[in-house]
């Protein structure tokens, strides 16, 4: 196991009418700017338990934000944060409203010339605007960690950061939200969390135990409560399950000591950047290939993963590595959730080539646990995913 350093700062406050709990975490003599994406906590209820929550305490509201929080929205959100002098933000949403306020937070005291360069730069923030979370869509586990993606229209580029600075301060979750959330989304949350899982899993064997059974121990939740999650929103055990399974997914607990991967994450960003495909499905199309591309430097730790997961008992290394992969890839079809760029888009021919090429322009030459992959590697690997 590797040395590691480990502070997670964010207080969770989990469960039934929680939501009520919001007015004790601001400072009561706060200037809250309250963000949220296209409305629906208007029509499910959320926004009025968020706002009667919230009592006297002194409000703006800035809706809006996008799936894939796009950054020409988020500086109109800027100008309000500097013109009402705010001084706290509060994320009602999914991972977009939470990643797209973390880029707020940090942007809110950048003094650079222009807040692009927090991403372009890999700029990792030590102080932020404090900034709490109400979560309606559990899946990216933003509500716990420091990390965003923010993604620029205009040049289509959708790219990370992150820094210490940037933890929620509280995230306020309450399973119940799921019951309005349609069918598409509730697939779309298990499948990102389950990929993030993967991300920090699947990639050799570190010795680290504990990690890998605590990460073992969340594919096999996902796995369990995601018929009954998709069934019915409303089994309140299923719900909190899949909710707290998607923030322990990734709120760096399960990343320590181990080595990590994250090139499924850097190529999806891409496809979603250039075709607008949901996040999650990005990482359904591109996970198989990358596995079966790096099935040599990955085979022990997929056919661990085939036996512990899926009690894939029989055969040799390579036959559980394979049925592995095999058996992830059905786990996602089993959502409804498709696992080629042929599917989601007939505009696909230089994709790869285009990902390729941005990669190298960036600099990204060493991708994956091994520092190894290159963009060369990319374009093949999104190749196989046609």
């Amino acid at each position: 196991m590797n040395n590691f350093e480990y502070k997670n700062p964010t207080k969770i406050i989990f469960g039934k009418n929680t939501i009520e709990k919001l007015a004790s975490e601001i400072p009561s003599d706060a200037k809250v700017l309250l963000l949220y994406g296209g409305g629906s906590i208007k029509k499910n209820g959320i926004y009025d338990q968020v706002k009667t929550a919230l009592g006297k305490v002194a409000l703006i509201e800035f809706g809006g934000i996008p799936a894939n929080p796009e950054y020409e929205v988020l500086l109109e959100a800027l100008k309000v944060i500097k013109e009402q002098n705010i001084t706290y933000l509060l994320a009602v949403g999914g991972g977009s409203v939470i990643d797209g306020t973390k880029f707020l937070s940090a942007a809110a005291l950048y003094e650079g010339d222009t807040p692009w360069n927090i991403l372009k730069n890999g700029i990792r923030p030590e102080k932020g605007m404090p900034f709490g979370t109400v979560l309606t869509l559990p899946a990216t586990g933003s509500e716990m960690n420091s990390g965003s993606v923010i993604t620029r229209k205009e040049t289509k580029e959708k790219l990370a950061m992150g820094g210490p600075g940037l933890f929620p301060v509280f995230s306020i979750l309450d399973p119940q939200v799921i019951t309005s959330i349609p069918e598409r989304q509730l697939a779309n949350g298990i499948t990102d969390a389950f990929t993030h899982v993967l991300e920090q899993y699947m990639t050799y064997p570190a010795g680290g135990l504990l990690q890998d059974r605590f990460a073992e121990s969340i594919l096999q939740t996902l796995i369990e409560v995601a018929p009954r999650v998709l069934k019915d929103p409303t089994d309140y055990e299923a719900a909190a399950n899949f909710m707290w399974s998607c923030t322990m997914a990734l709120n760096g607990l399960i990343q320590q000591g181990v080595p990590g991967d994250w090139a499924v994450h850097m190529m999806g960003h891409e496809l979603t950047a250039l075709f607008g495909i949901d996040h999650a499905r990005t990482l359904a199309v591109i996970a198989p290939s990358h596995y079966k591309y790096n099935f040599e430097a990955k085979k022990e730790k997929l056919a661990q993963y085939a036996e512990r997961v899926w009690n894939v008992t029989e055969g040799s290394i390579d036959d559980k590595a394979y049925a592995a992969i095999e058996k992830t890839e059905a786990f996602f079809k089993g959502l409804g959730i498709d696992t080629k760029l042929s599917d989601y888009t007939s505009e696909y021919e230089g994709t790869a080539e285009k990902i390729g090429q941005r990669f190298t322009e960036r600099g990204w030459k060493g991708l994956g646990e091994h520092k190894n992959l290159t963009p060369d590697d990319a374009e093949k690997i999104v190749k196989m995913a046609y």
